[in-house]
């Protein structure tokens, strides 16, 4: 399913790109400051909970890549079923999946080679 999944992702975000390349073009550079504060945001946010509630790191780390990295490929399906594909919804969407896996890629990296 891991590989699966991968491959359906990108071919939503493949889709909503190609049906709104001119709105990507137009407002990517919103989109894109949009997007990483919100999962700035989301990040911290989760990690300060749980260290509010007491939580041992290694919970910490959950539930801050569980904040951060939302379900971004449901929110296209959501989407492309509801609104026809509303174009900076879809964009919003597409670019809000992308920059989640790197950034939680990245962060899980960081924090796999840091000792808990």
């Amino acid at each position: 399913f891991k590989i699966g999944s991968i491959l359906f992702f990108i071919a939503l975000i493949i889709l909503a790109l190609s049906k709104n390349i001119d709105i990507f073009k137009k407002y990517i550079h919103y989109v894109f400051i949009i997007v990483l504060v919100h999962n700035i945001l989301a990040l911290i946010l989760g990690y300060s909970v749980a260290s509010i509630a007491g939580l041992s790191k290694r919970n910490r780390r959950t539930l801050a890549i569980e904040t951060g990295i939302q379900n971004s490929g449901l929110g296209m399906l959501l989407i492309f079923s509801f609104f026809n594909g509303l174009g900076g919804m879809a964009l919003l969407a597409a670019f809000w999946g992308i920059w989640h896996i790197v950034s939680g890629l990245i962060i899980a990296t960081y924090w796999s080679k840091r000792r808990i």
